[in-house]
């Protein structure tokens, strides 16, 4: 009898032992029944089209018994990118500073394991755990259907490599993007054509991000604004033909019955999608992190499915619940319909490589940050010399026109100046100003016109030293943050200035000059044999920038995109 005792004892020890330990939410329901003898409270942060599904489901499974109380916030995922970023003292291209009012929760459920990414590889003491997927929602190419006709759609299925064929070689095709720093719809399509673009080799990659860039959006409702709003050929014209977005937002938009509807077009190869991934954060207690556990569970339940079907989204597995209303075209990836049975759930989108993502992300900063650029052009007696495969126009002649068509590529928040230079141009001075340095808003035709008229100096000599002193005080005087602040010389030979500074003296002088505070990139665009590009790489590795050289000016496009791939990110 007293045996049985001791085991009893035993029993109810290992029971409480299990309670106390354990951190199951069991534990704080009393054995005997469902009442709660105390309360986790669990903070949620989670993106607004997510975020009511994840409240309803958490609501019932308090309804149901547990004691849990899920507090969930609507949180735009840059905003808590921030956050997170500034508690690790770090920072992220495009993201900014947080702003304060954003309170780091027990869970985030981000719209793309890209935010854990980015994090992790700027942060190593970020580490989430869980970070399973609870939601699924592809990106899409996103076009108006009568546009998306002409592709072939909804019967012809579409690579990457076909839109930007399309894209380069129709001037009435209109590209846009939510800002990729800032919207993981964005950077999946970015990474997606970036690697399209590459294939054709860095120029035109840098032209695919710099087509984006004309029509990018800081917010995706502006974007969306800009898509035709009639069936019209000449609204079909002028308003945004393709741009990447999720799924979501196609049946989103497409449910508020516009003029206009859009296709999804499913581009291959896949793009990374809009992934949902349930983060722990790191540092929550036992009970917390079991909690946590618990709402997950309920999370990969059908009732969760449906609640994610009536508002667009996939379940991880990429079927879909009641509710759903798949866009034309819209495949399953399971390769089947939907089954009645809930979905076990799923991890988040593998293969993320974080190296990859701040790459491609560099690069779209280099090539769309805000410049603010000096352009030079030699002036010197030889930039008369005909060139035989440009039919014999001179080398001064090709060079406006292939900086006229550069000029193209930027933005009215860019500020251009103009100088030309040779020896004596002005005075004793070997350059002088046609344009001041100036935004392009106000500027442009000025400098375009200023360009236009340029001639060359009949038994002119290039002054180069002088002139890449004096440029360089220039574009430093009026140094600019948050802008690229560069040096363009366009030449055609080397330093013969006899009453010049020596290159000595250039390099001491420029070393005096450069301040980390306010970079200044050198770049110098050489054309024709005359160039001694160990003279001007002597230099740049002074001041940071390059050296391009090309046998004929009509390269000049080809290695003035190079120049502007090279471009330091704005600081």
């Amino acid at each position: 009898m007293q045996s049985s005792f001791r085991g009893a004892g035993a029993i109810a020890a290992a029971v409480a032992l299990l309670i106390v330990v354990g951190g199951s939410w069991f534990g704080y329901r009393e054995l005997s029944g469902n009442r709660c003898t105390g309360e986790v409270k669990l903070a949620v942060a989670a993106p607004a089209e997510v975020a009511p599904a994840v409240r309803a489901t958490a609501d019932s499974w308090r309804n149901d018994g547990s004691c849990v109380a899920v507090d969930v916030t609507e949180v735009n995922p840059v905003d808590m990118t921030a956050a997170v970023a500034a508690e690790h003292g770090v920072g992220l291209a495009g993201v900014g500073g947080a702003s304060g009012t954003t309170v780091i929760p027990d869970v985030w459920i981000a719209d793309s394991s890209t935010w854990l990414a980015r994090l992790r590889q700027a942060a190593p003491g970020f580490t989430p755990s869980d970070s399973g997927s609870i939601a699924r929602s592809p990106v899409v190419a996103a076009m108006p259907e009568p546009i998306a006709e002409r592709l072939g759609w909804p019967n012809k299925k579409v690579g990457w490599a076909d839109l930007l064929q399309q894209v380069n070689s129709d001037a009435t095709v209109r590209t846009g993007i939510v800002e990729p720093t800032r919207d993981s719809a964005g950077l999946s399509g970015l990474l997606s054509l970036a690697q399209a673009a590459s294939a054709n080799g860095q120029e035109a990659r840098v032209a695919a991000l710099r087509s984006l860039a004309t029509g990018r959006s800081a917010l995706r409702d502006d974007l969306l604004a800009k898509f035709p709003q009639s069936a019209d050929a000449a609204a079909l014209a002028q308003g945004l033909s393709i741009a990447p977005l999720s799924e979501k937002d196609v049946i989103a938009f497409n449910a508020r019955k516009p003029p206009v509807p859009l296709a999804a077009i499913y581009v291959e190869p896949t793009p990374v999608p809009l992934d949902y991934p349930f983060a722990v954060m790191p540092g929550i207690d036992p009970a917390k992190a079991e909690a946590a556990a618990g709402l997950h569970r309920v999370l990969n339940t059908g009732g969760f499915r449906d609640q994610l079907g009536a508002r667009g989204l996939r379940a991880p597995d990429g079927t879909w619940g009641d509710g759903f209303t798949a866009p034309t075209g819209a495949p399953s990836p399971a390769g089947v319909p939907p089954t009645a049975t809930a979905n076990p759930g799923g991890a988040a989108a593998a293969g993320i490589d974080a190296n990859a993502l701040e790459s491609t992300l560099a690069g779209w900063t280099t090539v769309t940050a805000p410049g603010r650029l000096l352009a030079v052009f030699d002036v010197s007696g030889s930039m008369l010399e005909p060139v035989p495969d440009a039919g014999n126009a001179t080398r001064m002649e090709v060079t406006k026109q292939a900086a006229e068509r550069g000029l193209a590529l930027f933005d009215d928040s860019w500020a251009l100046g103009v100088w030309i230079f040779s020896t004596e141009l002005n005075g004793a001075r070997d350059w002088r100003e046609l344009a001041p340095i100036a935004p392009l808003s106000s500027n442009r035709q000025r400098a375009l016109g200023q360009l236009r008229q340029v001639q060359p100096k009949r038994n002119g000599d290039t002054g180069l030293f002088d002139t890449i002193l004096a440029g360089y005080r220039t574009v430093q005087d009026g140094w600019q943050a948050g802008r690229t602040n560069s040096l363009v010389m366009f030449t055609d030979g080397k330093n013969d200035d006899d009453n010049g500074i020596s290159e000595a003296t250039l390099l001491s002088q420029l070393q005096g000059l450069v301040d980390p505070k306010r970079p200044v990139q050198v770049i110098v665009l050489g054309i024709g044999d005359g160039v001694d590009k160990g003279e001007l790489e002597r230099i740049t590795k002074v001041t940071g920038g390059g050296v391009f050289v090309t046998k004929s000016p009509t390269n000049i496009p080809e290695i003035f995109l190079k120049a502007v791939a090279l471009r330091p990110a704005a600081r």
